[in-house]
């Protein structure tokens, strides 16, 4: 008697890999638009007239309906209910309208119509937000940023929705499979965005030698709709996946308002919460005003203009070289045999110091912060194969702080030092830039898989949706806290190279001190109760079996 099994979808490596390239490339464009505006701070100032108060209330808005109208717990209810594949297309259509928003507020249509004539005298006082000090427009704040925030806004729902969703479906299509390869992929293509942004997103806002910051926000609203098509192509991928399993799509239990006493009773929750917060706002937001920090800081002198370094070819070039770094250096973290492995690096580490070179010639700020997530991409495998086998995971917490700290401090003390020395200054800014690219890393890698050890597994989805919540906070707050501060300590500047960013900085150090104590904390708890945070994930029992299982696939 034989029996056969049908092959599905999932049982392709190509359609599996296929899948995940769709959703990867989903929020790779999504971290594209996020810091759209990021680089070109300066040029919003000097065309839009955006200070810095203005620029961080704008970026700030992006998770505002996220944490004060609770959208990001709606996302949840709104992927239980409906399933992966109707949300990933729901959330990039969601993000395509609030960057079509964005886009028109900083074009030149919006100048001088009766729309722009409206914001400036409507949204200067929110009813009861205002009072409590959380309001995301303020008297003042020019017309243009009201509406961008607007759109940022509305943005930002798609995008947290689109972030869930896109793990569920790398669990659906991998779950006994290679399913942490799956996710550090995503991860590392996503992080690839950034640096994407902050190289293009100059390129098109000064492209034919006329500054149009609209066009900036207008490669991302393209970007986002070829996001919406990969969604929809996935989405006709995932219905086949289901008519051939017979399976209703995988749903986690629902956030639960009966969890939430449960859970903020919990102290592990609460290390765990403060620790994301703490960090991911000394990160991001920082993200949103690093160029022009280094813009501050560096003395940079523009090539001159029939130079190559200061035609748009070198663009494409620094770029293509990028990806070089990114794939060589992932694939090294997985081949079995070394001399493969130690070429793969070598070839990463080579076109790396090339990039660096090309970002010193070109005198660019965004190139040569654009270098923030390569590390990142080359050590991320090595770090989570690390926690699997060995563990150490609050230590990598303590470390990661550390290096956060030490970062921080450098740009607000060591770099301006060198200001007058170009290629000292250069040196400094990209060492410590790929530092914390690295920090960058370190922290999420042993934050994230610490959770079900510290949090009751009963209640670990709805401890997820708070955390997830709690850290919006700090997304929101700090782009705001920022320009506040920049401004406070930069009265009457006008130039907008030539602000001081050593108080901002200090406070985003002071940031991952806090992260600190409580990473020894978590190590004091951890020795006391025996929570195994620094175990490895995976014995060595269950990896000979993993091992002899994927040997027996082979054959």
């Amino acid at each position: 008697m034989s029996t056969t099994t049908q092959k599905t979808l999932r049982d392709s490596a190509a359609m599996r890999w296929l899948a995940l390239l769709l959703l990867a490339l989903a929020m790779f464009c999504s971290y594209i638009f996020m810091d759209i505006l990021s680089p070109i701070k300066d040029l919003m100032q000097e065309t839009r007239g955006w200070d810095s108060t203005a620029f961080g209330t704008m970026q700030g808005s992006e998770v505002f309906l996220n944490v004060f109208v609770f959208f990001l717990i709606f996302a949840g209810i709104i992927l239980d209910k409906m399933g992966v594949r109707f949300t990933a297309v729901l959330s990039a259509a969601v993000m395509l309208v609030g960057a079509v928003i964005k886009w028109y507020a900083v074009s030149e249509s919006f100048m001088g119509s009766g729309l722009e004539t409206w914001f400036n005298n409507n949204l200067n006082y929110i009813p009861v937000f205002d009072e409590l000090g959380v309001s995301p427009f303020y008297r003042g704040m020019p017309a243009s940023a009201k509406l961008a925030a607007c759109g940022f806004m509305i943005f930002g729902c798609g995008c947290e929705m689109a972030g869930i969703t896109v793990s569920r479906g790398i669990v659906k299509w991998f779950k006994g499979r290679e399913m942490a390869l799956a996710m550090g992929s995503e991860m590392a293509l996503a992080r690839l965005g950034v640096a994407t942004c902050m190289i293009f997103s100059p390129f098109f806002a000064r492209l034919g030698g006329k500054v149009d910051v609209s066009r900036s926000v207008a490669f991302g609203v393209v970007l986002l709709c070829i996001a919406l098509i990969m969604t929809i192509v996935y989405f006709f991928m995932d219905k086949k996946l289901d008519s051939q399993t017979g399976e209703a799509e995988e749903k986690d239990d629902p956030f639960k308002v009966s969890d939430i006493g449960k859970i903020l009773s919990d102290w592990g929750f609460w290390i765990v919460a403060l620790l994301c917060v703490l960090y991911y706002s000394a990160i991001f937001p920082f993200q949103k005003y690093a160029v022009n920090m280094l813009q501050c800081n560096l003395t940079l002198t523009p090539p001159e203009a029939d130079s190559f370094w200061a035609s748009s070819s070198v663009t494409i070039v620094q770029y293509v070289i990028m990806l070089v770094v990114a794939v060589a250096g992932f694939i090294s973290n997985f081949q079995k045999d070394k001399v493969k492995q130690y070429i793969f690096l070598g070839i990463a580490v080579v076109m790396l110091v090339v990039y660096c070179y090309m970002g010193y010639m070109r005198q660019s700020a965004e190139s040569i912060f654009a270098v923030f997530p390569l590390l990142a991409v080359l050590i991320t495998p090595i770090l989570g194969n690390y926690l699997d086998h060995k563990g150490k995971g609050a230590s990598m917490l303590v470390l990661g702080a550390i290096l956060l700290i030490a970062c921080h401090l450098t740009f607000a003390f060591v770099l301006p030092a060198f200001k007058g020395n170009d290629l000292g200054g250069v040196i400094v800014a990209y060492v410590t830039i790929l530092v914390l690219g690295a920090s960058f890393s370190l922290v999420p890698a042993a934050l994230w898989p610490s959770v079900p050890k510290l949090v009751d597994a009963k209640v670990i989805g709805s401890a997820y949706a708070l955390i997830f919540w709690i850290q919006n906070i700090g997304l929101w707050l700090f782009p705001l806290l920022i320009g506040k501060v920049l401004d406070k300590t930069n009265p009457g500047v006008t130039d907008p190279t030539a602000y001081n960013y050593t108080a901002p900085l200090v406070m985003l150090a002071c940031l991952g001190v806090a992260a600190l104590v409580l990473g020894f904390v978590l190590k004091a708890v951890d020795r006391k109760k025996g929570l195994g945070l620094e175990l490895p994930n995976i014995s060595e029992s269950d990896a000979q079996v993993a091992e002899a299982q994927m040997e027996s696939a082979e054959e």
